[in-house]
């Protein structure tokens, strides 16, 4: 296969992406662009695990939840390979075959469907990353601090992590977006500007709000908000929006499940042929139905 038969073939493929999300698919396509892979994982979502579709290019990593496996995907969330981190896990109670993947605005775990398939995904991974910031001129260093925390599940705690109150129908569960802790709501009424995970202040706990300088400006500016409201007929239109939840309440549940597909590209000059699958089993693609 030469290079310009690969050209075409990982236009298609690209384009293939795109339309599963619509209309927000449409910025996928880039010249120089290279789909390397993409499957279905786990993702551990603050309710319990989730399937996900991953797709991994050669300088940005694509996912989104899956609403009509192999045709349609919403809620796609695209990060510059230079900004992911990631760290191997031993297997827990709520997935297998396990890792840590850090970005500055969300950090998650994921799953693979077998110990080989998760050692596939973390080494290209890795590999794209190395050659994006070697192409970037960039440091390989990575800063602890620029990674968003990742957030306890859910079940994890039936108590507030902070005032340890029960949670009922009442008392809701809420997360501290700089620790990562499950707290109610009135161990978290502060804010905090956190930059790297949003450009609006978020909710933080009581504990991380007294280590945070934002936060303490925050909270000064938040009582004299609520202290206005008291005087005042109308809502006032300036006051500041604050992150309430996580786009997470709204993503459904579904068992769906495909084996990972890598494209071999330029990355691999050795070997041109169509698919490079990490199973025999997995010879032939899933339709796409598009």
């Amino acid at each position: 296969m030469d290079d310009l038969t690969f050209a075409i073939q990982n236009r298609e493929r690209i384009r293939v992406v795109a339309r599963s999300f619509g209309r927000a698919g449409k910025m996928l396509l880039k010249p120089g662009r290279i789909l390397v892979g993409e499957g279905c994982l786990l993702k551990l979502c603050r309710r319990g695990p989730k399937p996900k579709v991953f797709f991994l290019f050669n300088d940005i990593l694509v996912y989104g939840s899956v609403m009509v496996p192999g045709c349609w995907n919403n809620k796609k969330k695209i990060v510059p390979l230079e900004e992911v981190q990631q760290e191997d896990m031993e297997d827990g109670m709520a997935m297998a075959n396990q890792w840590l993947i850090r970005m500055p605005r969300k950090s998650f775990y994921v799953s693979a469907a077998s110990p080989e398939e998760k050692i596939a995904w973390m080494g290209h991974i890795e590999k794209c990353k190395t050659l994006r910031m070697q192409t970037k001129g960039l440091p390989t260093d990575n800063d602890a601090d620029k990674f968003a925390t990742t957030w306890i599940p859910d079940k994890a705690s039936a108590i507030c992590m902070r005032c340890t109150k029960h949670f009922n129908v009442a008392t809701r569960r809420h997360h501290c977006r700089k620790c990562g802790y499950i707290v109610c709501r009135a161990c978290s009424k502060s804010r905090a500007l956190i930059p790297n995970i949003s450009s609006k202040p978020v909710r933080v706990c009581r504990n991380c709000v007294s280590s945070t300088q934002e936060g303490k400006v925050q909270g000064q500016k938040r009582k004299k908000v609520k202290h206005w409201k008291k005087n005042s007929v109308e809502e006032s239109p300036t006051q500041p929006e604050f992150e309430t939840s996580s786009d997470e309440d709204l993503e459904d549940k579904n068992g769906y499940q495909v084996p990972t597909k890598w494209f071999n590209n330029q990355l691999e000059k050795e070997d041109y042929s169509p698919y490079c699958y990490i199973k025999p089993m997995h010879m032939n693609p899933p339709h796409t139905g598009l």
